[in-house]
């Protein structure tokens, strides 16, 4: 009988896939106490083809996809923990790649009481190759990029409102009703809300660490953060309380570009104002970026930078206003 369950779910991620298993099955922790569970969205691409060329050459790990027909994350990652054998559950990503002592630490971590999910830091890297894929790994990883999201930077253990790929115990999760299907996204920020009212604690320890890719290109980057967004927005609306000033910065700073312009009809100092907040956030983007780029030394981030953030910023913010005007989504 397997103690960690480690769930996956999955779309078209034959790129990235094998590197996940191969890390999975070479961790400090016995093979015979894992099972891996890889809710698949019926992929298209080669993803089922790595997964079974890795069984073949790895049986001594329990390995087992999952269909998930919706091709939806939290549809899948319930699946998966419906048919997990596991006390624990340790979800994970097919664009990560875990620290060989990942699970050991997150069993820890669980037993010693820190936290009802535990989770850790991720280590940013470009997901593909060229200046435009490394500038947005370094947005993703900086405050400004991400805010007070401290999985993405910090180095001290404390309690969060959320971190990225959670261990958590399986009873718990079914007593908690699991991920809210009727959300495309942010179903892990929501379930650990419903956590943290239950009377539960999320505790990150930076201990746990694992490599995250980020989206190679700008286009991804924007379709991303759109979606996160988007979904943000619906989550908050049902629980309000929930905020944090980092979720309401970017909506407010993109609603302003549009109020500002407006304003200035009527009173023409607007436009005034106007200028000075675009000025000093090129000006504020461009300065986060210079220290990157007189250490790395490679002029280009000092363009691609800037342009990464901005696109988290405004596909973020648009897709959040446009969420939260219009008609909600899913449960009440």
């Amino acid at each position: 009988m397997p103690v960690i369950s480690i769930v996956v779910p999955c779309l078209n991620e034959e790129r990235t896939i094998a590197q996940l298993l191969t890390a999975i099955h070479d961790q400090d922790f016995p093979a015979a106490e894992m099972e891996v569970l890889i809710a698949d969205g019926r992929s298209t691409d080669g993803t089922r083809a790595e997964i079974n060329k890795f069984q073949v050459a790895h049986p001594e790990l329990s390995l087992k996809v999952i269909d998930n027909p919706r091709r939806l994350i939290p549809s899948g990652l319930n699946l998966a923990i419906a048919a997990a054998k596991g006390t624990y559950i340790v979800r994970l990503d097919a664009h990560c790649v875990p620290h060989h002592d990942y699970i050991r630490l997150s069993l820890e971590a669980l037993e010693s009481g820190r936290g009802w999910s535990v989770g850790g830091v991720w280590e940013i890297e470009p997901g593909g190759p060229g200046w435009v894929a490394y500038s947005i790994a370094v947005a993703a990883s900086h405050p400004l990029g991400v805010g007070d999201a401290f999985y993405r930077f910090t180095n001290q253990p404390r309690e969060v409102d959320t971190v990225p790929f959670g261990a958590f115990s399986k009873e718990m999760f079914t007593r908690l009703g699991g991920f809210d299907e009727t959300l495309h996204a942010n179903e892990d920020y929501e379930f650990n809300t419903r956590l943290r009212r239950a009377g539960g604690r999320v505790w990150l320890d930076p201990d746990i660490r694992s490599t995250y890719f980020a989206r190679p290109t700008l286009s991804e980057l924007a379709r991303q953060y759109a979606r996160y967004g988007f979904w943000k927005a619906q989550m908050l609306r049902r629980y309000p309380g929930s905020l944090r000033p980092r979720q309401v910065m970017a909506p407010l700073f993109v609603l302003s570009l549009v109020v500002l312009p407006l304003a200035g009809l009527i009173w023409p100092w607007m436009h005034w104002v106007l200028l000075a907040e675009v000025v000093s956030y090129v000006l504020l983007l461009w300065g986060a970026a210079l220290f990157k780029t007189l250490d790395v030394k490679q002029i280009e981030l000092l363009v691609g930078i800037p342009l990464a953030m901005a696109t988290m910023h405004f596909s973020w913010g648009a897709a959040f206003l446009v969420s939260l005007s219009g008609p909600r989504q899913g449960k009440a």
